[in-house]
């Protein structure tokens, strides 16, 4: 049953090639669900339902024409389990396959999908005069939350900062050190979940917790993470994250972070971004990371790869674009070197994509003596308030030697100036965490183009990064040096940097 204040609710399942819906709704009217291209309302494949006063059905699959109409398809592909209406609700249950190969119906796939729902007071459809609201969710997910063993002994133990004054500032990032639950043998952390405090749900862009190799001297307090104090940057290992719009995770059951044998670390970086871009005054935060870890050990030890374009200092992205393409390469044939040991075979089975506004799309692939093995993940429908730990369909394996490249596709048509890679909300980002076991000492692999090459094939002159930098703003962005950047950007030879627990992360 929806929560009290909440008028829609949905549930779903994937039964191999098909997907089951139940839509909950507090109405007696008609119900509409259905599926947008990102966001849009004409193209929208709709599927609308209710039930009459005298106790008869209606039911069938449509789909938006334009801003104005709607239209019943020809080719009616969702199947109706049942529809039921009570004196506050009316719920449907349907099924449908995931492709259906009607023209006009939306493919279901990994990606982001927005949903709308909408609704009448009684039984007279009409669609565009009913409450509608649009959804980001994300509807492949293989690993059921309640098919996961909840250990029968666990704690929890909070990850969080006290009292902290943000600042009347539109980006922040302020970071403290913390030490781990203290054990006296070996624990599994198997769940992570964000602590937010409720009025500052909009303030927050992300939450990342660091390990620090256990011969750091860290400082203490709390101060800007990239800032004056380079100390405050130290620890690069990331052991969990969040971000917009996610929520608790649990790894799977073979899986956990080790915590208290010697080889663990004992504190960690906690970092938190915050985005006041109203230049609110008086905020207090306390929000944080909580961990929930249990004695019960699991099988494998898992760790965190951060991979995608390096931040600083060469990312950027014209303006004007609808859709220019970065790419960060990284190569693990010296992962063994950095490591210290032979790295084993990765087994990757959950992943974090992370890109600021202008994102829209992420792929992760893999190559491996040359040759594409495929993709590791991607989400081409990316949505900057959805970000989220997703697990993989199977466990993907990266052995020592293959290199992962990651793309990021940004939109900046609104844009008139350059966007830079960046901590503020207002530059960009392009980053893939990888989850894996076992775990290494490996904490980030991350590439940027030869930024000399890109500026010479803009017709610019660099005999440095910093120049070639300096040079983009002197280009005359059009679509032709747009498309041009792009292609020099792909061909040009990548810098790849490869970090091990006690680097700073940029």
């Amino acid at each position: 049953m929806p929560p009290r204040d909440h008028r829609v609710h949905l549930s779903w399942g994937l039964d191999e090639d098909m997907i089951i819906f139940e839509v909950q709704v507090r109405t007696t009217g008609w119900v509409a669900f259905g599926i947008t291209p990102h966001g849009q309302l004409p193209g929208s494949d709709l599927v609308i339902g209710g039930v009459f006063p005298n106790g008869s059905i209606y039911f069938s699959d449509w789909h938006v024409v334009d801003e104005r109409t709607i239209k019943e398809d020809e080719s009616q592909d969702y199947q109706l389990l049942s529809l039921t209406e009570d004196e506050t609700f009316t719920t449907m249950r349907f099924k449908r396959y995931c492709f259906t190969c009607d023209p006009n119906d939306r493919d279901i796939t990994r990606d982001t999908e927005r949903l709308v729902s909408a609704f009448g007071t009684d039984d007279t459809v009409e669609f565009f005069k009913g409450q509608r609201s649009i959804k980001s969710l994300f509807l492949m997910r293989f690993m059921n939350p309640e098919n996961l063993h909840e250990p029968q002994i666990f704690y929890t133990y909070d990850l969080k900062l006290t009292d902290f004054h943000v600042p009347v500032e539109e980006t922040t990032y302020a970071c403290t050190f913390l030490p781990l639950p203290m054990v006296k043998k070996k624990h599994h952390i198997y769940k992570f979940a964000p602590v937010i405090t409720p009025h500052n749900v909009t303030l927050i862009h992300h939450i990342l917790v660091y390990a620090c190799g256990n011969a750091s001297v860290l400082p203490s307090g709390v101060s800007d993470c990239y800032g004056a104090d380079p100390d405050f940057a130290l620890c690069s290992q990331v052991l969990v994250g969040w971000a917009v719009g996610g929520g608790d995770y649990t790894f799977p059951d073979d899986t956990g972070i080790s915590i208290g044998t010697p080889l663990d670390p004992q504190y960690i970086r906690l970092e938190i971004h915050y985005s006041n871009f109203d230049l609110l005054t008086g905020l207090i935060d306390s929000s944080g990371i909580r961990l929930f870890f249990t004695p019960n050990l699991r099988k494998y030890d898992m760790g965190v790869l951060q991979t995608g374009v390096f931040t600083f200092p060469v990312h950027f992205i014209p303006p004007g674009s609808p859709a220019y393409h970065s790419y960060g390469l990284c190569n693990s044939s010296q992962f063994e070197e950095m490591n210290g040991t032979p790295v084993p075979d990765m087994h990757v089975f959950g992943y974090l994509l992370h890109t600021h506004l202008t994102g829209r799309g992420v792929r992760v692939v893999q190559y491996r003596n040359g040759k594409q093995l495929g993709f590791i993940c991607a989400d081409n429908k990316y949505d900057f308030n959805l970000q989220e730990t997703r697990d993989l369909k199977e466990i993907l394996i990266v052995k020592a030697g293959d290199e992962i490249l990651v793309e990021c596709t940004f939109e900046t048509l609104d844009r008139t100036g350059i966007t830079f890679g960046g901590p503020s909300t207002l530059n960009e980002m392009c980053l893939a965490f990888l989850f894996y076991y076992p775990r290494s000492n490996i904490s980030s692999c991350m590439g940027y183009p030869d930024i000399q090459y890109i500026a010479q094939a803009l017709g610019q002159q660099a005999s440095d990064a910093m120049e070639g930098m300096m040079a983009m703003n002197f280009v005359e962005w059009d679509n032709e040096t747009i498309k041009n950047s792009e292609k020099a950007a792909k061909e040009a030879d990548q810098i790849v940097i490869i970090k091990t627990i006690d680097t700073a992360p940029y």
